[in-house]
């Protein structure tokens, strides 16, 4: 046994020779919506989860909250997704504190948001999706990252005044900003649901 353990010790290392063709001699192309990628200096990137739901919603956290359950902002907005007490009411949770306390509810109340504004603004998705508005092209992510912002009322006066009727939260994003930020996401498996609960 001594002598097996003692011949571990004195095995040579041999070099290892990397063929040409694995080497690495150019950077390597990653998916991302539309291909693109934005840095900033002053702008911390999410990490990218996909262009499909997960991508979508995680993304959509990290912008809100950075990712965290239980952060209430200045303007009294709760949890991961920053949802406003009149909106979760809307989805059937009359407690702040308990939606606060719980990851799964916050995961559950994001998803049937999306659901319903889905439902209400499905007819302006089939309509502008592909459209460009102000320079930005019309996508059923960026539509239903702008309605979580501002509510689907003021995306619908946005398109149909190509634009011109744009809002913005306390703290400076607009819907525009949202159409652009969240554009090219396949988020085909979210439901349109009438009333969701």
């Amino acid at each position: 046994m001594i002598l097996v353990l003692v011949s571990f010790g004195f095995t040579t290392k041999s070099e290892v020779n990397v063929p040409e063709t694995l080497k690495v001699k150019e950077p390597t192309l990653v998916l991302f919506p539309k291909n693109r990628t934005t840095f900033k200096s002053s702008f911390i990137t999410p990490p990218f989860l996909g262009s499909c739901y997960i991508g979508f919603k995680e993304a959509l956290a990290f912008r809100e909250s950075r990712g965290n359950y239980f952060i209430i902002n200045t303007l009294g907005y709760l949890g991961k997704y920053q949802f406003g007490i009149g909106t979760l009411q809307l989805m059937g949770v009359y407690s702040a504190t308990k939606f606060i306390n719980d990851p799964s509810l916050q995961e559950k109340v994001f998803y049937t948001n999306i659901s319903r504004n889905k439902w209400i603004l499905r007819k302006y998705i089939k309509y502008f999706v592909g459209k460009k508005v102000k320079g930005v092209e019309i996508t059923e992510s960026g539509i239903l990252a702008a309605a979580h912002l501002a509510g689907p009322g003021n995306v619908i006066k946005y398109l149909y005044s190509n634009g011109r009727k744009d809002v913005k939260d306390a703290y400076g994003t607009s819907l525009a900003d949202y159409l652009k930020k969240f554009s090219g996401y396949d988020i085909s498996e979210i439901s349109a649901i009438r009333n969701p609960r």
